[in-house]
Parts: C-alpha cells; sequence; structure tokens
C-alpha cells in the first residue's frame, strides 16, 4: 500500500506538470514504479531490472514518418511470387533482390536521383528462390508505364535522363558523357569471370586476377577521371558517374582484400579517383543515402563460393577483419553533421522516411521487429543449439531489440531529434543482450538491400561500442 500510494503521489503532482508527450510520461511513471516496488534505485550507468520502453512508445516516437506511406511498391518475387498488378501511371523496375547486380544499382540510383515515383519487382539471380514464372531474361528491366519493357542498364539510364532529367541529347556536354561512359568497358578488365557478387576480380580459374591488371584499371581510370573534376564530367554528375559507381564503389571495399597494397581511395597514387570518391558520398543524396552499399557487405560476397567466385584463402580473411575493426570506430561530429544535411536533402521527398540516419535503422527494426525475431532465433539456435544465449531466448530478445531500437532513434545527444528517448536510450546499454544483438544484425545484414549504408553504419557504432 505504501509502494501505490507514492507511485499515485508522484503520478498526480509530478507529471501532470511536465509538459511532455504522453507516452514518455508513461515511461516515467513505468520506470518510476520499478524503482519503488523494488525499493531499489535505479542504476543508469549499472544493472538495468526492467527496460521499459514498449514498441507503442517507439511507434508514436516515430509517427511524425509512419503516418507517411512509401508510394512505390516493393515486391520481393522470391517470397510472393504471384504476378504483380502494374501500374499504369509509373514504370516497374525488375531488379536484384539481394543489391549485389551493379548494373541493377545503376537504374536504382538514376531513378532515386530523380525522386521518380516507381515501383520494384526484387528478382533472385542467384537462389536460394527461384524466379517467378512471369519473369524472364536479365536484371535489370524496366517496365514503363505504358506495357513496354526495357533492358541493358545505360539503355535505361539514357531513358531515364531522358524522360525525368534534363539531358541535352544532342550537345557537346551529352556526347563526353556517352564517350566516358562508353570507356568502362575498354579498361575494366575484359578477361574476368561473370559474377554479380564479384564483378570483375576474378579469372575463370576462380583465383583473383593479378595485382597489375588492378593497377592498371585504377591507374587509367584516375588519368580518364582528370584534375578538372571531381566528377567523370568535370563538376557535374552525370550518366557517366552512374555507369561507373557501382564497379568502382566495389573495387574500393573489395580490393583491399585480395592484395596487399591496392587501395583506389589512396590520395597519392589515385588523387582523381579518390576525390571522385569523396565527391559521390558527400554530394549526390540518392547513393549516400539509400543505394550505395558499404565496405563490409561487398566483403562478404568475397565469402562466398560460386557464381563467380571460388571463396577467399585464408590471407584474405584475415585483412577482412583488420578492415572491420577500423570501421567501427565512433562518428566525428563533423561527419555526422555532413551526413545528417544529406539525409535533410534526401528526406525532404520522402516524409516516410525517419529524420536521422539512425533513426531510420530504428525505424526499420520497429517495422520489421517481428520477421527479425523469428530469423534472428532461426539463426542463433542453429549456431548456438547447446548455449543459452540471449538471442535464443524470444522474451529476452524482444526487450534487447526494443532497447535497440531506442538507442537507434535517439542517436547522437547532438542530433536532438528525438529528445524524448534521450533517458531510456541511456538506459538500454544496460539491456542483456543489446551489443550482441547489435553485433549479430551487422554481420547478417545486407547493405544496400536491407537499408541504406548510413543507417547500417549506427548499427555497426552500437555493435562495436563494448
Amino acid at each position: 500500500m505504501r509502494h501505490h500510494a507514492q507511485v499515485n503521489a508522484f503520478t498526480n503532482k509530478n507529471i501532470a506538470r511536465l509538459s511532455l508527450p504522453n507516452f514518455l510520461q508513461t515511461i516515467i511513471v513505468r520506470a518510476r514504479i520499478v524503482q519503488l516496488a523494488t525499493s531499489t534505485p535505479m542504476l543508469p550507468h549499472g544493472l538495468l531490472l526492467a527496460f521499459v520502453v514498449q514498441w507503442q512508445d517507439l511507434e508514436h516516437a516515430l509517427s511524425s514518418s509512419h503516418q507517411h506511406e512509401n508510394p512505390s511498391k516493393v515486391i520481393d518475387s522470391a517470397l510472393d511470387p504471384a504476378k504483380p498488378s502494374y501500374s499504369t501511371t509509373r514504370p516497374t523496375l525488375f531488379r536484384e533482390r539481394h543489391g549485389w547486380c551493379p548494373y541493377s544499382e545503376r537504374v536504382w540510383l538514376t531513378l532515386e536521383h530523380f525522386n521518380v515515383h516507381y515501383d520494384t519487382v526484387k528478382i533472385d539471380n542467384t537462389g536460394p528462390g527461384s524466379r517467378p514464372s512471369y519473369f524472364s531474361g536479365q536484371t535489370p528491366q524496366m517496365r514503363w508505364a505504358d506495357g513496354k519493357t526495357q533492358g541493358e542498364s545505360m539503355d535505361l539510364v539514357r531513358e531515364i535522363y531522358k524522360t525525368y532529367g534534363a539531358a541535352d541529347e544532342g550537345g557537346d556536354e551529352s556526347k563526353l558523357v556517352w564517350e566516358k561512359s562508353e570507356m568502362f568497358r575498354r579498361i575494366f578488365p575484359s578477361k574476368s569471370r561473370p559474377s554479380s557478387r564479384a564483378a570483375f576480380l576474378f579469372g575463370w580459374n576462380g583465383e583473383p586476377l593479378w595485382k597489375t591488371e588492378f593497377e592498371r584499371v585504377l591507374s587509367q581510370t584516375d588519368e580518364l577521371l582528370g584534375d578538372n573534376g571531381p566528377f567523370f564530367c568535370r563538376a557535374s554528375f552525370s550518366p557517366a558517374d552512374i555507369c561507373w559507381a557501382p564497379f568502382l564503389e566495389r573495387y574500393a571495399a573489395q580490393l583491399p582484400c585480395l592484395h596487399d597494397d591496392l587501395n583506389p581511395r589512396d590520395p597519392v597514387r589515385y588523387p582523381n579517383l579518390n576525390k571522385w570518391f569523396e565527391a559521390m558520398e558527400t554530394t549526390i543524396p540518392a547513393y549516400a543515402c539509400r543505394v550505395k552499399g558499404n565496405a563490409s557487405s561487398w566483403r562478404k560476397v568475397l565469402t562466398m563460393a560460386g557464381y563467380g567466385n571460388n571463396g577467399v584463402p585464408p590471407v584474405v580473411s584475415e585483412r577482412m577483419n583488420d578492415l572491420k575493426i577500423l570501421e567501427g570506430r565512433p562518428q566525428t561530429e563533423k561527419e555526422r553533421v555532413r551526413d545528417q544535411a544529406l539525409w535533410d536533402e534526401y528526406r525532404s521527398s520522402r516524409p516516410y522516411l525517419a529524420r536521422t540516419p539512425s533513426a531510420e535503422a530504428g525505424s526499420v527494426l520497429v517495422k520489421n521487429r517481428n520477421a527479425i525475431v523469428m530469423d534472428t532465433l532461426k539463426q542463433c539456435t542453429r549456431s548456438n543449439s547447446n548455449s543459452k544465449s540471449i538471442l535464443t531466448d524470444e522474451k529476452q530478445l524482444d526487450e534487447a531489440m526494443r532497447a535497440l531500437s531506442t538507442i537507434l532513434v535517439y542517436g547522437a545527444d547532438e542530433d536532438g531529434m528525438y529528445d524524448e528517448l534521450n533517458i531510456a536510450s541511456k538506459e538500454a546499454y544496460n539491456v542483456d543482450g543489446v551489443l550482441d544483438l547489435a553485433a549479430f544484425l551487422d554481420e547478417r545484414m545486407c547493405v544496400p538491400r536491407d537499408m541504406g549504408a548510413m543507417s547500417a553504419d549506427a548499427i555497426k557504432r552500437v555493435a562495436t561500442a563494448k
């Protein structure tokens, strides 16, 4: 009775005077009940007896974005093989479902860059799923609103520019764009084994191409860029950059794993390439926020034998581990401000996105929590059948999921977007298994399939906060 009276007094006397959202008042009351019922003060940096943020609290915090729906329809045909009802007002993109296909990325980036309203059908090119009966041929393909279909990535890029952009089809600048796009075929290795997972990396024997061949490619690309950039056509982002971007992006992550002292971003050996990478990642919102993959995902595909490679030798695995440690470092304030500016621009026409890249990662977890919990239990039970891991207990896993989502939605103190979760986000770090869950998701995730690189990086930073 004494505890009950104290709680009522706290609720009636204190909460009424706080100018806080209703859901946060509820969180405070729950926390106070736990404290009084146990007669033990809560320890913000110690053992947390009960994490009080519930899924509805997170949904309320994200309500400004969750009240908007993405107008574009996305269908994963491996999970839903039924023939879709195609839109007659917007195009439909057929692209590889994992985000591995660099040719699909070209078209995806172009659509996102021009903020085109389009639907997506994801196609499984490599298994274990099967292709739907209504689709044939290669990805990418586009079904235009009038029902016509078209393939070949750069033909689609050209058509999108002509329809939605401001392409000068007959001018000198346009001629330069397509000349530099064509140079891709001449410069990239011609004798490599085709692969959507590891493009232009391996020979027909399954071994990496020689280091000298990669150095030739990088040197010639650096020369083609010239010092009038940072882009392939001087100061302007163009289809030439879209042509090259998916392959250079993968090279930047994968080549350092294949050979010692081989870094496409070396500012001394390849100064123009280094400037191009920086320009793409800091001035093109659609690329930086959604379409670009991250280095760890591109390294993971090197370990997948088949479809163009035989896996990787032990020395490559060692290099991967070294790079993984470096990527988990905290974000600097300059980087945070830069990324937020890009995110604000990208989100300005996409109100269904959360207000920060980190919060968007949390939003993805909130929206897909049931599927993520089921997948986590399945994977961890399979690999830790004899353990009592927090990730194999459904109730505790749900609590860890809520804690991780809270950390991500709140983000950094400097974000200032979801301040109502400030205290809860600090307490969330004390929840059993939250860092293990972040590490598991970081390893399990595929970028850009599951989310954009900025959002994925937020999960990686939590995973390495041990």
